[in-house]
């Protein structure tokens, strides 16, 4: 895939070159995130729009990009244990990586909406198109597919998960007393040029990373739900982790639940409706568990204390070492 095999020093070369552009994918992460974050809160502080709604919308859907992408293309090539394990494999990392490490770095409040209305709509969209997933549970196949129909009930799913953000929009606005950071034109200019700096450097590192795993004969399931899965969240991390620390922490969870049911319903439901219906045999029941216990512990996390512990994103994190360890052996 990657050509052959260099000598040993180009091979040293080579590394130290996917290295160096790694080094430099994490930078413009790091500091376009900020960019991005301080946009969207002021864009939204700039027309009084709750900032949970910028996260669910603009933050969540621009931060999945980098999966909308590998999805197409997965499912163009034929690979799709490629196009299942990014989604899949996206979901169960923006809850138990993304989200437990930012709370072990800064531990945060949960708006009572979120754990009320948009935690529980992620739970239901997660375990509708958990039903229609499992071919192999309820007819006794080996093969787990969803086809052109299904991705159709998905984008309907996520056409229900609109109207409701429609009527937040039109029930509520806040933030009227906050003073806007920048005025409209450059929120929108910082949103665009965060967003931009954000995916080239989330494409860098995913691209090195798994040209390194491929050269060591690293399966495609594994590269999907780990490399390319934390990879490709890597945007939701640092904006995550940035919007926490600066106190936004509505755009922060909105972020997550906005990218998960994006994931779901348009980066998984779009290319199916689009170029038909797509099966693999890599995945099953119990990736479709860790899924939907991923949403569960969050949802079970938030209702119980209105904030996520630190202890908390420790068990998050020891949840996902699990489903690891039971991908590897």
């Amino acid at each position: 895939m990657y050509g052959p095999r260099l000598s040993t020093e180009s091979e040293l070369l080579y590394l130290v070159f996917n290295i160096v552009l790694t080094i430099i994918g994490f930078v413009f992460l790091i500091k376009c995130a900020d960019f991005f974050v301080d946009g969207a809160a002021s864009f939204a502080k700039n027309f009084k729009i709750p900032t949970v709604v910028i996260g669910l919308t603009i933050v969540a859907f621009g931060t999945s990009a980098p999966e909308l992408a590998i999805s197409f293309n997965s499912h163009l090539s034929g690979n799709t244990d490629m196009l299942f394990g990014n989604v899949i494999g996206s979901n169960i990392t923006n809850i138990f990586v993304i989200l437990g490490v930012a709370v072990l770095i800064v531990p945060f409040k949960i708006e009572n909406d979120v754990i009320k209305k948009e935690i529980p709509i992620l739970l239901l969209i997660t375990a509708g198109v958990s039903v229609l997933f499992l071919d192999s549970i309820f007819y006794s196949t080996n093969v787990n597919a969803l086809s052109r129909a299904d991705g159709i009930i998905m984008l309907l799913f996520f056409s229900i998960f609109v109207y409701y953000l429609i009527s937040v929009l039109s029930g509520k606005k806040n933030n009227g007393n906050e003073k806007p950071k920048y005025k409209v034109f450059r929120s929108i200019v910082m949103i665009v040029l965060g967003l931009a700096g954000i995916i080239i450097g989330s494409d860098l590192v995913v691209s090195n990373v798994a040209v390194f795993a491929e050269r060591v004969g690293v399966s495609q399931k594994i590269i999907s739900v780990t490399i390319i899965s934390i990879g490709t969240s890597l945007p939701e991390l640092v904006t995550i982790i940035a919007a926490a620390k600066k106190g936004e922490n509505n755009l922060a969870i909105g972020s997550i639940v906005g990218s998960n049911i994006f994931n779901i319903c348009i980066v998984l439901g779009l290319p199916i409706v689009v170029l038909g219906q797509a099966s693999t045999l890599a995945f099953g029941l119990v990736d479709i568990i860790f899924m939907l216990s991923a949403v569960a512990l969050l949802w079970i996390f938030t209702a119980t204390g209105r904030k996520l512990k630190r202890y908390e994103g420790a068990l998050l994190l020891a949840a996902y070492c699990l489903y690891i360890g039971y991908i590897l052996v």
